[in-house]
C-alpha cells in the first residue's frame, strides 16, 4: 500500500472519528431537548390538574376531586385511587383499563418513565397524591412521543447520510492534496533511478515549493549528498588515474632493470633503482592502507600525555637531514606543553607537513617549524617559502584522494594526494583543527591546534 493511501485512510479516519462524535453529541443533544419539551409539557399539565383540585376528608381516608382532565388531546391523563382501582381518564384512552406506567403506580415520588403500551411509545409522568401524610391516589400523565422519535430517526439519518458524504469527499480532497504534496517525491524517486540507470551523479532534484518545509528540505540534503557524491567520484577517478600513473612508472622502471639484470647481469645501478621503486610502492600501499583503516574507523588511537615539544625537537632532527644543503630548516619558537593523544601518529602528522614543505619549497629557501602555547591549545605552524597553493587548490587540500600538482612537478619522491588527508583524520581525531593559508609565490602556512592537557 502506498504512503499516498495510506494518509488518505488515515485522514479519511480521523475525519470519520471527528463527524462520530460531532454527530452523537448533536443527537444525545437534540434528544435532550425534546425531551425536556415534553416532560415541560406533562409538568405543566399535571401542575394546572393539581391546583384546580381538592381533597374532602371522609372519616380517617380522603377522597380527591379532580377538574375535567379533557385539557389537551395531545396528553393521556389517568386518576388511581388508593385501593388501585382507576376512577377517571381522558376520553383519549377510557377504553384502556391498565396504568399507563404499571410499574410505577406504586411510586412515593414524581417519576418520568419510557413505557410502551402495545406499539405506542410513551413518555409518562407519575404524581402520587397525598392528603394529610397519607397517599390517596395517584395522576399518570402521558405523551405519545410518535413526532419525538421521527425527529430522533430523521436527525439519525441525516447524520449517517452527512457524514458518509463527508467522508467521501474528505478523502477525496485528501487523495488529491496528497498527491500534490507528494509529487516532489515522485519526482525525486524517479530522478534517483535515472541516476542510478545512468550512472550521472552530475543530476539534481527539482523543486519549486517552500524551501523551508519538510520536502524543500530534503530535497536540499539529497541534493547536498549527490554533490557531495559526485566530488568523491570525480576525486576517487583522478585518484585512480594517478595512482594507475603511479603505478605503472615504478613498476615500468622495474621490469626494464630486471631485463637488463637477465641481459647483463646484476648491477649497483639497476639494483638501487629497483631498490627506490619498491620504497615507492611500499610507501603508496602503505598510504592506501592507512586511509582504508581510517574510513572503517579500524586505527586504535592510544591516547596517553605527550610532551609536544619534545616531538617537535625529534622530528625536527630528523627532518634536518631530509632539508640537507637544498633549504635552511629553522625552530624560531617552541614552548613546552602536554596534549592527550597518540604519539606516533601526531609524529606522523608533522613528518607529513614538514617533509612536504621541504619538498615543494625550492633550494635556497626556507622552512620554519613554531610552537606556542594558550591557555586553550597548544600552536604548531610549519611555514615554507615555496611557490604556495593555487587558489582553486586550496579548498580541496585536505580532500582524500585530491592531488593538486598545476604548479607544482611530480617525481618519485612525491606523494599521492593522501597525506594530508590522513594529517587531517588524526587531527580531527585528536580534538583539534587544522588549516592552511597560501600565497602564490610567497610560501604556504599551515597551523595545527591540538587542545592542552590540563
Amino acid at each position: 500500500m502506498s504512503l499516498r493511501t495510506r494518509l488518505t485512510l488515515l485522514y479519511s479516519t480521523l475525519f470519520g472519528g471527528i463527524l462520530l462524535i460531532f454527530g452523537v453529541l448533536v443527537y444525545l443533544v437534540v434528544s435532550a431537548v425534546l425531551f425536556e419539551e415534553v416532560d415541560k409539557t406533562l409538568r405543566s399539565t399535571v401542575n394546572n390538574i393539581l391546583t384546580n383540585s381538592r381533597v374532602e376528608s371522609i372519616g380517617s381516608l380522603g377522597q380527591v376531586e379532580l377538574p375535567s382532565l379533557q385539557l389537551t388531546t395531545n396528553v393521556y391523563l389517568q386518576y388511581w385511587d388508593s385501593l388501585g382501582v382507576l376512577q377517571n381518564a381522558t376520553e383519549n384512552i377510557l377504553n384502556l383499563q391498565e396504568p399507563l406506567d404499571p410499574p410505577d403506580l406504586a411510586a412515593f415520588s414524581p417519576i418520568f418513565q419510557n413505557t410502551y403500551i402495545d406499539t405506542v411509545h410513551l413518555r409518562v409522568l407519575t404524581v402520587p397524591l397525598v392528603a394529610k401524610s397519607r397517599r390517596v391516589g395517584v395522576l399518570q400523565a402521558a405523551v405519545n412521543l410518535e413526532l419525538v422519535d421521527s425527529v430522533r430517526s430523521s436527525l439519525l439519518y441525516t447524520l449517517l447520510v452527512l457524514a458518509l458524504i463527508s467522508i467521501m469527499l474528505a478523502g477525496a480532497a485528501s487523495w488529491f492534496s496528497l498527491g500534490q504534496a507528494l509529487r516532489p517525491l515522485e519526482i525525486a524517486t524517479d530522478t534517483a533511478e535515472q541516476i542510478t540507470r545512468a550512472d550521472d551523479l552530475s543530476r539534481r532534484i527539482p523543486y519549486d515549493g517552500p524551501p523551508d518545509d519538510e520536502i524543500g528540505t530534503l530535497t536540499r540534503a539529497f541534493n547536498r549528498s549527490l554533490e557531495q557524491l559526485e566530488r568523491l567520484f570525480s576525486a576517487q577517478q583522478r585518484f585512480l588515474a594517478d595512482v594507475s600513473h603511479e603505478l605503472r612508472t615504478p613498476l615500468t622502471v622495474i621490469k626494464g632493470n630486471a631485463d637488463l639484470i637477465r641481459k647483463l647481469g646484476a648491477d649497483d645501478e639497476s639494483l638501487d633503482s629497483i631498490r627506490d621503486e619498491a620504497d615507492r610502492l611500499t610507501r603508496m600501499v602503505g598510504d592506501l592502507l592507512m586511509l582504508a583503516q581510517a574510513e572503517s574507523g579500524k586505527i586504535p588511537l592510544k591516547l596517553l600525555p605527550v610532551e609536544v615539544d619534545s616531538l617537535l625537537l625529534e622530528v625536527f632532527h630528523e627532518m634536518r637531514v631530509l632539508a640537507g644543503n637544498k633549504v635552511t630548516l629553522k625552530l624560531p619558537e617552541i614552548d613546552q606543553a602536554l596534549v592527550n593523544g597518540d604519539r606516533d601518529r601526531l609524529k606522523q602528522v608533522l613528518l607529513n607537513l614538514i617533509s612536504n614543505a621541504i619538498y615543494y619549497t625550492p633550494p635556497g629557501g626556507e622552512v620554519s617549524v613554531s610552537m606556542a602555547k594558550t591557555e586553550q591549545d597548544v600552536l604548531l605552524w610549519v611555514r615554507d617559502t615555496g611557490p604556495g597553493i593555487p587558489p582553486e587548490d586550496l579548498p580541496h587540500i585536505f580532500e582524500r584522494f585530491y592531488r593538486g600538482e598545476k604548479s607544482r612537478t611530480r617525481s618519485k619522491l612525491s606523494g599521492f594526494g593522501l597525506g594530508l588527508s590522513i594529517a587531517y583524520w588524526i587531527v580531527e581525531h585528536h580534538g583539534g583543527k587544522i588549516s592552511v593559508e597560501s600565497t602564490q609565490g610567497a610560501g604556504t602556512t599551515f597551523t595545527v591546534r591540538l587542545p592542552v592537557l590540563r
